[in-house]
Formats: structure tokens, C-alpha cells, sequence
């Protein structure tokens, strides 16, 4: 179990103290089995009161059949979240009270994740809707006073502002669909060097040169069931970090790879800039990794972590290198093979 568990029979004495108990409090199996489990076990509220004494688990009310989580500490100061249910004989006596711990740390680098999340959300949304506020109020006071250029300008500026915000709305759900494990694959066969073209022709369409995408894809690629907008959102975030944090050329390779588990396709995404150093190769699919050095440059931080929980739930892989002109390569593969529901 990965839960810390602590059993004490009617007599109070301990008679289950597993592994994760002992790691979670530092006593040692041997030393706890036999003991009153309040001696095993002193724990405290955040005011420094006796928890056990407080509970009074054995000559209190004999209608409770467990407590809720609470966070609670040991003599030593260690944090751990502590839950409780009782077994009862018929008469209300308690005959086990058990215990179950858990490590507070993880829980608390959660919390600290999600308001890490909270203050980029409120962050990247704070411009793009000033934006919005502001020139749709301009607008609406002094629609007469603008010539048809300008309105164009800022309706162009509100446009683009309310994309951002749309496309910060999807990469939050996507992050709450993949931590849940809740995303939904619509697959169908799905031509790779296509979708590749598509989202070069994107960029080219958002302002970036058409001269500095490069394609090369292998014939005979085998039929691919892949989700199509799964994988327009994948080649998208890739394209994206290229041009963002690289330089020169970003090339697309598409070839076709074998494997002991079948055949499949792989793709990679290379750019001609500094590249990721070895000791980041790890990171760069965490949440809000910006790069070396904190790099901003816009952006959530959200794009790489979204990318690997795409290519995963495909039954695929990803991951990060030097590419041969110098810069990073990601490179992902997916498997071939259409779906057990097809």
C-alpha cells in the first residue's frame, strides 16, 4: 500500500504497522507491534494539542465510524494527513481503530502547482482582456470620431486579443482532461505529411515566412488512426515552441519507424537555435517550463506538458534532443494500426 496503515485492536495495542507507516513516521515495524498506538503515534493539531486525547477514540462517542482527512503533526514536527474509521462490536465498543497516513509534502508541491496555475491564468488573462475592455469602450464612446482604418485596427486588436483568451481556456481544460485522465480520442485515419502541411500553412498565415518551414516525409507511411485535431494541436505547440525559442529553419521529418510492437510513424520537429541544455532535457514537458534562464516570451508554459499528454493518450512517446543543425529536436512517435473499435 502506499498509504502509511496503523491498526489497533480493542485493547488500544497496534497489531497492523505497515512498510509506509514506518517510512512516513520513522519507528520501525517491530518497535511499534504490541504497543499502545498512541505512544506509536503521538500526533498533534496545529496548536499543539494532544489529538488523541481530544478524539478520545475508544471512550467517545459510540456512534462515530470515522473522521475526515485533516492534516495533523508529529512530535518531531512532521506533517501527514490523517484519516480514521472504526470497526464496532454490536454493543458500540470499538474492536480495530485504523489509521491511514499520507506524506502532507506531495499534497502540499500540489497546492502550490495549482496556485502556481491560478497566477498564470490571471496573468496571461489580465492583458488580453484590458485590451478587449479597453478598445471596445473606445469604440462604443467614440465610434464617429474614428475613420474606417482605424476601427479596422482595433476590431483586428479585439479579435486577436479574444483568440488568446480562447486558446488559454482550451490549454486549461486540457490540462484538467490529461491530469484526470479524461481525454477523449476520436479516431480516424489520419494523413501525417498533411496535417504537417496544414500547420505550416497556420504559421504562414499568422505572419511567419513561408521560406523558414522546411518538410520532408516518407512514402509509404502505414495507415494511421490518430485523432485529427489532437494531432493538428500537437505539431501546432511543436511549431510554436520552434519558432518562439529557436531560430533558422524548422524542419519536419516524417518517417516511417518499426518497433517489437508493430509499425509506426515518427515525427520531428527541428529548429537551428541554441537548443535545450542535457540537464533540462527532463523538464521541458513539466508545467510553465519557459526554457532556460526563466525565458518568458509569452506564453503560458502550458504548450510542452499539453503535447506529451496528447502524444500519450495516442499510445505514443516523445521526447527531446540535440538536432543534427545544432538546436532542439522533438520527437514524437505514434503506432500504426486502426483501433480495437473500428
Amino acid at each position: 500500500m502506499p498509504d502509511g496503515l496503523l491498526v489497533a485492536d480493542a485493547g488500544a495495542r497496534v497489531v497492523v504497522f505497515n512498510r509506509a507507516a514506518a517510512r512516513l513516521t520513522g519507528v520501525a515495524p517491530e518497535t511499534a507491534l504490541g504497543r499502545d498506538f498512541r505512544d506509536v503515534l503521538p500526533l498533534h493539531d496545529a496548536e499543539g494539542r494532544d489529538w488523541w486525547k481530544c478524539l478520545d477514540p475508544y471512550a467517545g462517542l459510540a456512534t462515530r465510524t470515522r473522521h475526515p482527512e485533516r492534516p495533523l503533526f508529529l512530535t518531531g514536527g512532521t506533517e501527514l494527513l490523517v484519516t480514521a474509521s472504526y470497526r464496532r462490536a454490536p454493543d458500540g465498543s470499538v474492536e480495530r481503530f485504523t489509521i491511514s497516513l499520507r506524506d502532507a509534502v506531495r499534497r502540499a508541491r500540489q497546492e502550490r502547482d495549482r496556485a502556481d496555475l491560478v497566477s498564470t491564468v490571471a496573468h496571461e488573462l489580465r492583458s488580453p482582456l484590458t485590451s478587449v475592455k479597453g478598445f471596445t469602450a473606445t469604440l462604443l464612446a467614440k465610434w464617429h470620431r474614428f475613420n474606417d482604418d482605424q476601427k479596422r485596427v482595433m476590431l483586428e486588436t479585439v479579435n486577436a486579443d479574444a483568440d488568446r483568451v480562447t486558446r488559454l481556456i482550451t490549454e486549461l481544460l486540457d490540462v484538467s482532461r490529461i491530469e484526470a485522465g479524461r481525454l477523449e480520442m476520436r479516431r480516424q485515419v489520419v494523413d501525417l505529411a498533411e496535417e504537417a502541411r496544414k500547420a505550416i500553412a497556420g504559421r504562414v498565415a499568422a505572419g511567419d515566412p513561408e521560406g523558414r518551414f522546411h518538410l520532408v516525409a516518407d512514402d509509404g507511411l502505414p495507415e494511421m488512426w490518430l485523432d485529427p485535431d489532437k494531432v493538428d494541436q500537437i505539431l501546432g505547440n511543436l511549431l510554436e515552441n520552434a519558432v518562439r525559442h529557436g531560430a533558422g529553419t524548422v524542419t519536419i521529418v516524417i518517417e516511417r519507424v518499426s518497433a517489437a510492437g508493430g509499425h509506426g510513424a515518427a515525427v520531428s520537429v527541428r529548429d537551428e537555435g541554441e537548443g535545450i541544455p542535457p540537464e533540462a532535457a527532463q523538464r521541458v514537458f513539466r508545467q510553465f517550463w519557459r526554457g532556460p534562464g526563466g525565458n518568458r516570451r509569452g506564453g503560458t508554459g502550458l504548450g510542452l506538458f499539453i503535447v506529451k499528454g496528447l502524444v500519450e493518450a495516442h499510445g505514443g512517446t516523445i521526447a527531446v534532443r540535440r538536432a543534427p543543425g545544432g538546436g532542439a529536436e522533438f520527437r514524437f512517435t505514434v503506432p500504426a494500426g486502426a483501433p480495437d473499435y473500428a
